[in-house]
C-alpha cells in the first residue's frame, strides 16, 4: 500500500454564469460529474471522491463528499476532498468538473510521473500549466494553507516551482473550461467531432 493515488473531482460550484450547477449539466448525454469520474478512474486513480456543494447527487463509481462551505470557493472544496481521502492514499489527482475535454491520458501521465518520483505533477498544454494536478500527500497541508477563495493549488505551486513537474498533455485532450452557455455549445461541438 502507500502508493495509492486517489482522484478528487471538484464539482461543488453553482455555475453562476451558466445559471445551473455544472456537475449536472449534460454533455453528449452524460453529466459532467460522471464524465469527470470516468476521467479519473480511466486514468488509474482510485478511490475517486467527488466534492459536491450547490447540489447533491449520487455519482456511480465514486464517493461523494459534501462541502457545506462551497460558496467560499474552490479552496474549501479542495480541503474537503483531500480531507476525506483514506490514509493509504499517498497522492491525489485533482480534476475540475468543468473541464470535460481533459483526457484520461493526462491522468495516466501524472500518475506515471509520480511513480517515477515527481512530488507535484501538473498537466501542461503547449507548455501552459493547467489541470489536472497531482499532489503527493506531504504537500497537502501546504497547498491548503496557501489556498484561498477560488485559488486552489495555484499559489502553492507558484511558490515552489522547484517541486513542480510539468507533464505535456496537449495530445490527450483539452483543458477548456465550461463557464458559459457559449462554452458549453463549443465544447459540445468539439465532442461531436
Amino acid at each position: 500500500m502507500g502508493h495509492q493515488v486517489a482522484g478528487v473531482l471538484l464539482a461543488a460550484g453553482e455555475g453562476r454564469r451558466l445559471g445551473t450547477p455544472k456537475a449536472l449539466i449534460e454533455l453528449g448525454g452524460r453529466r459532467l460529474v460522471d464524465r469527470g469520474v470516468d476521467l479519473l478512474r480511466d486514468g488509474g486513480a482510485a478511490p475517486v471522491f467527488v466534492v459536491m456543494g450547490a447540489v447533491r447527487a449520487d455519482v456511480p463509481g465514486a464517493a461523494t463528499v459534501h462541502n457545506p462551505d462551497w460558496p467560499a470557493g474552490m479552496a474549501s472544496s479542495l480541503a474537503a476532498g483531500l480531507g476525506a481521502l483514506p490514509d493509504e492514499c499517498a497522492a491525489a489527482v485533482i480534476a475540475l468538473v468543468d473541464q470535460p475535454l481533459v483526457g484520461a491520458g493526462a491522468v495516466q501521465r501524472l500518475i506515471a510521473a509520480y511513480l517515477a518520483g515527481a512530488e507535484i505533477a501538473v498537466a501542461t498544454y503547449q507548455g501552459e500549466a493547467r489541470n489536472p494536478v497531482l499532489l503527493a500527500r506531504r504537500h497537502w497541508a501546504g497547498v491548503l494553507a496557501a489556498a484561498v477563495g477560488d485559488e486552489g493549488a495555484r499559489s502553492y505551486l507558484r511558490a515552489h516551482p522547484d517541486l513542480v513537474t510539468g507533464v505535456e498533455c496537449a495530445d490527450t485532450g483539452s483543458p477548456e473550461d465550461v463557464d458559459t452557455a457559449d462554452d458549453l455549445a463549443r465544447v459540445s461541438g468539439l465532442l461531436a467531432r
